[in-house]
């Protein structure tokens, strides 16, 4: 109930009750916010019986907590029916990004291929990123044009 509240925050809230309480009263505010978290607790168990009963026996492993998106998801991740992790595993990320690379470098299907299996092979597999793609006309570069900037 208090994962948040460290010994400072603690210490902080026990002055300020008795602050604006006073010693006097202090006890019987605690008592009056006691019995409220109680019957909180109790009308909310009531309402999840209520609700688990109307439901029906075809609902007897419903958990509220499912209602939450992110254990939902969690629960049907780890489900194995939907074969998720055989689609997740049919994924070859490396080739696809070689031949992402190949396309936008305008190499053809098997000389990247090639290429891209010695270079993989060389780096460890990883795929260098980080180089400038070799300009197939050599050195060129397009004459400046100082109107058109």
């Amino acid at each position: 109930m208090f994962n948040g509240i460290g010994p400072l925050e603690l210490v902080t809230i026990i002055v300020l009750a008795v602050l604006v309480f006073g010693p006097d009263k202090l006890p019987k505010v605690i008592q009056d916010v006691t019995r409220t978290i109680r019957k909180i607790r109790e009308f909310s168990e009531s309402a999840k019986h209520d609700i688990r009963q109307e439901l029906g026996p075809e609902f007897k492993d419903f958990e509220f907590e499912d209602l939450n998106p992110k254990t939902y998801l969690r629960k049907q991740l780890d489900n194995e029916d939907l074969g998720l992790k055989e689609i997740r595993n049919g994924f070859d990320l490396k080739k696809e990004m070689a031949e992402v690379t190949d396309a936008v470098n305008g190499r053809d299907g098997e000389s990247s291929a090639a290429s891209s299996s010695s270079s993989a092979s060389s780096s460890g597999g990883r795929i260098d990123m980080t180089k400038k793609p070799e300009a197939p006309g050599g050195d060129e570069r397009p004459v400046f044009d100082a109107d058109a900037t």
